[in-house]
């Protein structure tokens, strides 16, 4: 979750130009930023009452994408160097997170407990809100650039790991079973390996071809 200078192209954080230029763009980043950072520090209260693996793992989801784009506006104006250093960092973070999530899932399934599907499915819901409103502040620059785009796309593609924790909600109520809530907490965790995968995979290119070039 970098921009382009960052990760490759990864553009999470989108244009680091545009946001330097562009006033409404950079106030658009930072509404997502509050948005991120506020709902996750709420949502993951409510993951560990209603004991949801699945509602933790969206909360790291929503404070990962926050932290990492506060970092990203944080660091315009820097070098491209330190740019891509602060890209490496975000690309451990989130693979720290991936694997952790993991981990607490697997400890979980040895002795799974049916976590409150309702208020997993409530938290579920907002956390759609708050994804559908990211969405909704920054979809007058998704017909930017690819940067541009990626930043809109995220916050939409977020919004559908929200629908699986609703739906995983639904059928912890019907069956009683907590391995709906661990199934989506797996998926929600392989999304940060994937993610970490771009971001480590661009910043290490960067940094090379910054070093060939000095």
């Amino acid at each position: 979750m970098a921009d382009s200078d960052q990760a490759g192209g990864c553009g999470c954080t989108g244009d680091s130009v545009r946001a330097e230029k562009d006033p409404a763009y950079r106030r658009a980043l930072w509404i997502v930023v509050l948005l991120n950072l506020g709902f996750g520090a709420c949502e993951i209260v409510g993951g560990f009452i209603a004991d949801s693996q699945a509602l933790k793992a969206d909360s790291l989801d929503f404070i990962g994408d926050g932290t990492i784009t506060l970092v990203g506006l944080i660091a315009l104006g820097w070098t491209a160097a330190a740019r891509a250093r602060v890209a490496l960092v975000q690309g451990i973070f989130l693979l720290t997170l991936g694997l952790g999530v993991i981990g607490v899932a697997l400890l979980r399934a040895l002795t799974a407990v049916a976590p409150d599907a309702d208020l997993m499915g409530g938290l579920g819901l907002v956390a759609l809100i708050v994804n559908v409103a990211s969405a909704f502040v920054l979809s007058r620059f998704r017909e930017g650039d690819a940067n541009v785009r990626a930043v809109w796309l995220f916050s939409r593609n977020d919004a559908f790991a929200n629908v699986a924790v609703i739906v995983a909600a639904g059928l912890v109520a019907w069956t009683g079973s907590a391995w709906p809530d661990l199934t989506v907490a797996a998926v929600i965790a392989v999304l940060f390996l994937h993610s970490a995968y771009e971001i480590l995979g661009g910043a290490r290119a960067e940094l090379r071809e910054l070093a060939q070039a000095t």
